[in-house]
């Protein structure tokens, strides 16, 4: 009985992993990803900006950047 258990076990095991594998290819270059195939990681990974949104600068900043740029000097020797 141990051993027909284990081998339904495998068996479903494999049938699930291809149907994951099949979904993930068919959302691929998708806009929205399903949760389940999402990354994991950790909810305080998940809640964190993105790269794109923490890099984004105000109007008044990139003015201020622009009118004020960083000094270069130089030492005559």
């Amino acid at each position: 009985i141990k051993v027909v258990r284990l081998s339904i076990a495998q068996v479903l095991t494999v049938i699930s992993q291809k149907q994951k594998a099949a979904l993930r290819e068919a959302y691929k270059n998708k806009k929205y990803l399903p949760l389940d195939l999402r990354p994991k990681k950790t909810r305080a990974i998940r809640r964190r900006l993105t790269k794109h949104q923490a890099s984004l600068k105000t109007e008044r900043e990139k003015k201020k950047e622009l009118y004020f740029p960083l000094r270069k000097y130089a030492i005559k020797v």
